[in-house]
């Protein structure tokens, strides 16, 4: 890259980096390293989340993550995980139709038993 280049593309730096030439080379260089690796990094944290958000929808009507994604594939219901997180968060009766046809598919998750609590010694006396 020539002079004119690496000083546009450090507009923005801190102290001499922004316009002596030397020190502004090896700052672009490292910053474009960064992008470079953080636009990978990016779409990384984005998958995690979404399988976060599937997770913690499909765990309030019972079901795991794993038993619906297996049961979805079972149904060859074909929607991607971002489409499966926005549904979970903004369409809970579509995700809920999702979760039962998941289920049907691939019954591996039983419905949670609730047993009650025990209060201790104050049950026995």
């Amino acid at each position: 890259m020539n002079k004119k280049e690496v000083l546009k593309l450090a507009k923005g730096f801190r102290g001499r980096a922004k316009n002596c030439i030397r020190i502004a080379r090896e700052r672009v260089e490292k910053a474009l390293q960064y992008s470079y690796r953080d636009r990978r990094n990016k779409k990384r944290d984005m998958r995690s989340l979404w399988i976060e958000r599937i997770n913690a929808g499909t765990r309030q009507h019972g079901v795991n993550y794993s038993n619906f994604m297996h049961g979805l594939m079972k149904e060859n219901i074909q929607l991607n995980r971002k489409v499966l997180s926005e549904l979970s968060m903004h369409e809970p009766h579509s995700f809920k139709a999702l979760v039962d046809i998941s289920h049907t598919a691939f019954p591996g998750n039983k419905k949670p038993v609730l047993t009650p609590k025990k209060q201790g010694l104050a049950v026995l006396l």
